[in-house]
């Protein structure tokens, strides 16, 4: 359904200019002419079409952030780009924590955070901080491995009558 507005007020409160639609650019194009000014546009990787921000790129094109991860006892500032998945983020942290991606969970905004989710489509900004922990389980398991190649407790010694 479509709304029509009266022309006075189409023609004050409106910034796209003279033309008979309202909406401009289509879905087709990656820039429209509009008022003078050129309009560029961009997909996000959930499909939405959007219009495309201006940053402050750096020589290389690429836009670069920097997280704060932090663990128990330390923290890590990371730059990484804002389109990078959790997972990637897991595997930097394992080259500085030697810990596998596997053993790690990441929390941000007091969630979890699966490894296939992008860090801006969940809203990580620069300077954010994420929080790393070791998994339960998985540290569970590995001091029961130790307790149990140390021979500790085993009662097993030979009777002969």
């Amino acid at each position: 359904m479509i709304k029509l507005r009266s022309k006075m007020f189409y023609r004050c409160s409106s910034k796209l200019g003279s033309g008979g639609g309202g909406a401009s650019g289509g879905g087709g194009g990656a820039a429209s002419h509009v008022g003078g000014g050129e309009i560029k546009w961009e997909l996000r990787p959930g499909g939405m079409l959007v219009q495309k921000r201006e940053s402050n790129e750096n020589s290389s094109g690429e836009v670069m952030i920097t997280i704060r991860v932090s663990t128990v006892s330390k923290w890590h500032d990371i730059s990484v780009q804002p389109t990078s998945t959790f997972g990637e983020l897991k595997i930097l942290l394992s080259i500085l924590t030697n810990l596998e991606p596997q053993e790690q969970r990441i929390l941000f905004k007091g969630k979890e955070r699966e490894d296939n989710e992008h860090l801006h489509m969940i809203g990580v900004r620069d300077k954010d901080k994420v929080l790393m922990l070791e998994d339960p389980a998985i540290k569970e398991r590995k001091l029961l491995g130790l307790t149990r190649t140390r021979g500790i407790g085993s009662s097993y010694c030979t009777i002969s009558v």
